[in-house]
């Protein structure tokens, strides 16, 4: 968040910032400023201020400024006072709390999975055909109810197993379709002396993560209503050999990684890949962003986590997602600030470039494609990509989390499996929007 202070010198200064108080009361989160106007004296400006909450994943710190220095070029009677948080750790509850109290920010970025969870609140407006025109029409379904967006998907990431192409070739193994393959590739990879997995258990988001990759082929898309099922009763994680699977892959994945898999985040984990350290890492193409830094010339490619029947699909999860405030006294100026972000070419190439995800505009593409783009073309010519949506509006992100919370002490011997699945049913109240 932006500080602004004045420290008066004396009793003008100190009358001057009262009467600016007062001025800024009057005029609701406004500001006046003295301007030339065509020589001939000085008018009235009034500078908006826009709250904006912004919960951020681990490759958008710095985006801000980019959308702030555009801004100033376009909309210069506007500012955004930004509020900065961790997505996985602090967004659900900060949006809580504000709603709680009132206080609902001008304008929210969040992820398409968080429309569907907070727009029951009424604290969410529809987005305007202006700014929605610049927004693929495919990325609009998860964000949409009863004929009318409440967010704005504008870029994505692409979630699997990473892996590293050069260790690859050189084994001679190609990317696994069977749990059977993969199993044959991870004791081909031992047996060489290299690492199967790459892997930071120290996060629980990691944990969470990677079982809904594995859920939304082993559950949601054969059952995508699974969630409410559950909620009514009539499906429970105890009951369900598919989550039992998918957990039990998280084990897997856990024993064929480092020691230390449980002391280490994702900064460090992102580094190990990058050197070669492993072979394979589940994980999105958020790690993109540190393996360019560390590692420019590394061979990386995509592929999906293997399901029990063979036909994984690749995971699309629309990132940065903008929502509007409907308690927001500066419509107007929130509508235009969006159309000014949304309308940017050269805007949206920084940010996808910076951030090594995919663009949801229907007009902005990055200068360089990512390394794994022909993977994700490949796939999509295949039909095996799956929207990450379909599990995380069934399943919210903080029941997710604290299950996750449980799932890393049966992966490190603390609890037993069946303690897991019977804290998740009794916490199934807790699993979608309220």
């Amino acid at each position: 968040m932006r500080l602004r202070a004045r420290r008066p010198g004396d009793l003008a200064g100190f009358l001057a910032v009262a009467l600016g108080w007062c001025l800024s009361l009057a005029s609701g989160c406004s500001r006046k400023a003295e301007a030339p106007a065509d020589g001939r004296g000085t008018e009235t400006r009034k500078t908006v201020h826009l709250s904006v909450l912004a919960g951020q994943s681990t490759s958008d710190a710095g985006i801000e400024e980019m959308i702030d220095v555009q801004l100033e070029r376009t909309n210069p009677g506007t500012e955004l006072d930004w509020e900065r948080v961790d997505w996985g750790d602090k967004f659900q509850s900060q949006m809580q709390a504000k709603f709680a109290a009132g206080e609902v920010p001008d304008i929210m970025i969040g992820k398409a999975q968080d429309v569907a969870t907070y727009l029951p609140s009424g604290n969410l407006a529809p987005i305007p055909p202006t700014a929605l025109r610049f927004v693929r029409d495919d990325a609009l379904g998860s964000v949409s109810s009863g004929g009318a967006a409440y967010g704005i998907p504008y870029n994505a990431f692409y979630q699997g197993v990473l892996y590293d192409k050069g260790i690859f070739e050189r084994l001679g193994l190609t990317p696994p379709r069977t749990l059977e393959e993969l199993a044959a590739a991870v004791r081909k990879l031992r047996s060489a002396g290299i690492t199967p997995f790459a892997s930071h258990f120290e996060e629980s988001w990691y944990a969470g993560n990677i079982v809904m990759q594995f859920a939304l082929g082993e559950v949601f898309e054969r059952l995508p209503e699974w969630g409410d099922l559950f909620r009514s009763g009539k499906r429970s994680f105890s009951g369900s050999t598919a989550f039992r699977r998918c957990f039990r892959e998280a084990r897997a994945v856990a024993g064929e990684s480092w020691p230390d898999a449980f002391a280490i985040g994702q900064a460090e984990c992102d580094e190990r890949f990058a050197k070669g350290r492993a072979a394979m890492y589940v994980s999105g193409t958020w790690s993109l962003q540190t393996i360019a830094a560390v590692n420019p010339g590394m061979k990386v490619g995509i592929f999906p986590y293997p399901n029990s029947t063979g036909d994984a699909k690749l995971v699309f999860e629309p990132n940065m997602t903008f929502m509007k405030s409907s308690k927001t006294s500066h419509a107007a100026e929130v509508d235009a600030v969006l159309e000014a972000i949304l309308g940017s070419n050269e805007l949206a190439t920084e940010i996808l470039d910076f951030t090594k995800t995919s663009s949801l505009l229907k007009a902005a593409h990055p200068d360089a494609d990512l390394p794994i783009q022909a993977d994700i073309d490949r796939y999509g010519a295949e039909s095996r990509i799956v929207d990450a949506t379909i599990g995380n509006t069934q399943l919210i992100w903080s029941f997710q989390d604290e299950v996750a919370n449980r799932l890393r002490d049966w992966l490190q011997g603390k609890a037993s499996l069946e303690s897991v699945l019977e804290f998740a049913d009794s916490h199934r109240a807790l699993s979608g929007p309220r």
